[in-house]
Order: C-alpha cells, then sequence, then structure tokens
C-alpha cells in the first residue's frame, strides 16, 4: 500500500471520492482558463454569454467562477438617461400589445451620451426589434433633431422602411425634421409614456452593454480614434457577439431567419 492510500485510509476518506475530487478539481482548473480566454475577446460576457460560447452548463459556469471570484474585466453600469422639453406631437406606445413578427417590422431608437476627456459625444442608434441588429449610427459632439435623423437615414440607406419606428418622448424625436421622414417613407411612430424608459428597454439593455464593450473611452487619444472604435464595437455586436435572446450575434441570427423564410416560401410553392 502506497503512502497515499495509507493516508487516505488513516482519514477514512474513501479513494474514489478522493479521486473524484481530484479530478473535479482540474475539470474546474480547466474551465477557468477556457473562461479567461474567452474573456480576451470578449470582455463583457457574463454567465450565460459563456455557457454559449463554451457548450457548458450554465450553472457550472457559475459555479466556477463563484469557486475562483472571477468576474468579467468589464462590469456593467445603468445609463443614464437625460430629461428634454416636452414639445410636438406624442405618438401612442403600439409596442404595448405588439410583438415583431419579422425584420423590418419594427425599429427601435434612441440615443446615449459618452464623456470623452472632458466633452460630450452623443451616439444615435437605430436597432430592429426582430434581429436585434443595429442598422443605423450616427455620432456627434451635440445632440438635436439631425443626430436622430441622420440615423434614421442611415438605416434606410440598406433597409426597406419598416411599419413601424418607436422611441421614447425626447423632443428629437418630436421634432419636425424627423416626423417628416416618418411621413416620407410611410412609417408609423410610436413613443413610451413619459418617465418610462422601461418601454424602451431593447434600446437601455443595448447601449447597457454596448457601454461594457467599449470600456474606458479616455484611453482614445482623438475623436477620430474614439469614432473608429464605436463603429467596431458596434460591428462586433452586430457580427461576433452573442444576443442571449437570440443564441447567437444578430446578423447571423438575420441571415438564418431569411434562409428559412425562403425555405418556407419554396414548400408553400410546391
Amino acid at each position: 500500500m502506497d503512502n497515499k492510500s495509507k493516508a487516505l485510509e488513516f482519514l477514512r476518506i474513501p479513494r474514489a471520492s478522493f479521486y473524484y475530487q481530484s479530478i473535479l478539481e482540474e475539470k474546474d482548473k480547466k474551465l477557468k482558463t477556457d473562461i479567461e480566454n474567452v474573456w480576451v475577446k470578449h470582455p463583457g460576457y457574463g454567465g450565460e454569454r459563456l455557457a454559449i460560447e463554451l457548450q457548458i452548463n450554465e450553472k457550472r459556469i457559475r459555479r466556477v467562477m463563484k469557486k475562483f471570484g472571477l468576474r468579467p474585466p468589464r462590469g456593467r453600469k445603468r445609463p443614464r438617461k437625460s430629461r428634454w422639453n416636452d414639445n410636438g406631437t406624442i405618438a401612442p406606445n403600439l409596442l404595448v400589445s405588439l410583438f415583431p413578427l419579422f425584420k423590418n417590422h419594427v425599429w427601435v431608437t434612441d440615443f446615449t451620451y459618452l464623456k470623452w476627456r472632458n466633452r460630450w459625444v452623443y451616439v444615435a442608434t437605430v436597432v430592429d426589434l426582430f434581429t436585434r441588429e443595429v442598422l443605423g449610427v450616427s455620432i456627434k459632439t451635440c445632440h438635436g433633431a439631425i443626430l436622430v435623423a441622420e440615423t434614421l437615414l442611415n438605416a434606410l440607406m440598406d433597409n426597406p422602411p419598416p411599419s413601424i419606428v418607436h422611441s421614447d418622448q425626447g423632443s428629437e424625436y418630436k421634432a419636425k425634421l424627423f416626423k417628416s421622414i416618418l411621413n416620407e417613407c410611410g412609417i408609423l411612430p410610436s413613443m413610451s409614456k413619459k418617465k418610462s424608459p422601461w418601454q424602451n428597454s431593447y434600446q437601455e439593455s443595448f447601449y447597457g452593454n454596448w457601454k461594457v464593450d467599449i470600456g474606458d473611452i479616455n484611453r482614445f487619444r482623438s475623436l477620430g480614434e474614439l469614432t473608429a472604435e464605436i463603429y467596431r464595437s458596434i460591428y462586433y455586436y452586430n457580427n461576433e457577439r452573442i444576443h442571449t435572446s437570440l443564441g447567437t450575434a444578430p446578423r447571423k441570427f438575420a441571415r438564418q431567419s431569411q434562409i428559412n423564410y425562403n425555405q418556407n416560401q419554396e414548400k408553400l410553392a410546391v
């Protein structure tokens, strides 16, 4: 009998139990390394996305994270909401009893702000609610109707007009310039109730995760570098970052949805 076996017998520890714990420890250490490797490319991934990326049970992921005190390199913070003057026509909230059924059915739009080297940088986006793709982006050092109108026009350049565009009640979205684009394209406006940011939670959630992914913006020396990083991070979100409600990246989901639609149309035509 070797020394290890004698020690186990003396401590009244079953040999099988000891080796099981040893194997589990090694597996946990390997998973810890795998998680850290994923964070090199995806520093904002939490337990749910790590489980999808590594194809491992989420409970095990969270157990190992807790065991080794692991946290994503970039933690999430709640974005602040700015207040705007209440003027212009208010549209009803059409999303109360509506769920998007296909791409370009419902778009949601909003903007956020970043404080970079004691300056404000405003980023507006348009997101397709079905595919969760960012379809339009605009970046400016001041906010107003032009910021949000430009974002909508950018989305319309490569996509057909949606049935509905949903926003909050910011004065930018009630401005004549923005409403004229909706009218010209035959798009129905929809607005969240005042002081109810959760009614545009899709955009709120996007900005929360996106700011985690982009990290500390003060590391950029020029506005040009920051602008390039904003576009790079949105490309990453669209093409690589796993969206938990989709189980894959938005653009991959959009492609697969189109393939499924085409196949169904072919079956109906037979």
